[in-house]
């Protein structure tokens, strides 16, 4: 049996989801070197309803290249790397 994993919940000042998705990949952007986070698993709530999530990234393994790093429902095959459409 492997160890419990934790979860990091970051409340921000925020109002639309726009900017806050935008904050999501900024944040990958800037930490996506870190191998300790999963940035697939990211999910968005709003602050009253923390129980309806919004995935931001698509979740999809891809072997040792780590998770696919577009968008969550992208058009097209994954990709391990950012591209303009991430």
């Amino acid at each position: 049996m492997s160890a419990p994993r934790w979860i990091i919940h970051l409340p921000t000042t925020l109002t639309s989801l726009d900017e806050v998705t935008a904050l999501a990949v900024a944040l990958r952007d800037s930490l996506g070197h870190l191998a300790v986070v999963d940035f697939g698993e990211i999910t968005l709530s709003e602050e009253d309803a923390q129980f309806l999530r919004t995935r931001v990234f698509c979740d999809a393994r891809l072997g040792d290249a780590g998770r696919c790093r577009r968008r969550d429902a992208h058009d097209g095959s994954c990709a391990a790397a950012i591209d303009s459409a991430s």
